[in-house]
């Protein structure tokens, strides 16, 4: 049994109570935001066949395989219900409610702790994913796990971990994966063909990608991709977001940036990722977060990206000062 013994049997309690559950998670949803929040629908669901539960939220479109997202029916009281909130460390990025006006809150969150949101809060930023929590969860309860959830969850580990390659690929990852594929017909091969199986038009856009990064002094690299680069290629504002792990291992960049001008919301998506500097705190200071080497802003022009640039530029010369 790993953790807190007795969070797990709060949030069980809480999960068998509530007559009326919502799911919520982080706006610009990736793999595991989406494969925890429609994997614990399912495994409630699967526990609790008259419950109703709704996963809510933006869909992504090019991760429609993991499940689809709900509407909130319009008569629904705040105070009757319970909310749970995955993935997501403050409010500002909670996509679709506001979880301050819900008495009745969990949040289950693998993020470094920014703000108290929820009344009863489950924090592990050791854990891989917060689809590792949700596996936790039920391997520490009476909760029962079916292949249909389980295809869900890990593809929430799969896409947080990078199949296992990142350092938050912890024993405990792997003794509760392992437990999961004893437990379930999971066909891991549907799960990995769904997940990176992609349009060739993605693939020249990568192209793209990779000819254009600029490269400072101090190993960081970094693109801005305007509208007009998306219309060309026909991907969306989330494409290059969901690359960027594909430049891990270029030898002369330590820290890399993805900004993409978001359109509708008039903001410019921002991704970091760090092969060794400590970035998320960097992120903090232009108001967003995320963990030490994978972290996420929203800009709203470029002079703001340079700044961002120029930061992490410092953090990546003294890196490498220690090397």
């Amino acid at each position: 049994m790993f953790f807190k013994p007795n969070i797990y049997k709060q949030i069980y309690n809480k999960i068998k109570k509530a007559d009326t559950i919502i799911l919520a998670r982080h706006v610009g949803p990736d793999p595991d935001a989406l494969g925890s929040a429609l994997g614990l629908k399912q495994i409630i669901l699967d526990n609790f066949p008259s419950k109703k539960v709704y996963s809510i939220g933006n869909p992504a479109s090019k991760f429609n395989f993991i499940g689809k997202i709900d509407k909130l029916p319009e008569d629904l009281n705040n105070n009757e219900v319970l909310l749970i909130v995955t993935d997501t460390p403050d409010h500002r990025r909670v996509d679709g409610v506001d979880p301050r006006n819900f008495p009745n809150s969990i949040k289950i969150d693998h993020h470094p702790f920014v703000e108290k949101i929820c009344d009863l809060e489950w924090i592990d930023d050791e854990a891989s994913s917060a689809s590792q929590m949700i596996l936790e969860l039920v391997f520490n309860t009476d909760l029962h796990l079916t292949t249909e959830a389980a295809e869900k969850i890990y593809a929430g580990i799969v896409a947080d971990t990078g199949r296992f390659m990142f350092s938050y690929s912890s024993p405990k990852t792997f003794y509760l994966v392992s437990k999961m594929l004893e437990e379930t017909k999971l066909d891991i091969t549907k799960v990995y063909n769904n997940l990176y199986l992609r349009d060739y038009k993605e693939i020249k856009f990568q192209g793209y990608m990779s000819q254009h990064y600029n490269i400072t002094e101090n190993n960081v690299g970094y693109i801005i991709i305007n509208d007009d680069i998306l219309k060309e290629y026909d991907v969306d504002a989330a494409t290059p977001g969901n690359m960027i792990n594909s430049y891990n291992y270029i030898n002369e960049m330590l820290v890399w940036v993805t900004a993409t001008l978001d359109k509708e919301l008039g903001s410019y998506r921002i991704s970091i990722r760090s092969r060794g500097p400590i970035i998320n705190e960097v992120a903090a200071q232009h108001g967003g977060g995320g963990h030490i080497y994978a972290s996420g802003v929203r800009l709203k022009t470029e002079e703001e990206i340079k700044k961002l640039v120029e930061d992490l530029n410092k953090v990546t010369k003294e890196y490498m000062k220690n090397l």
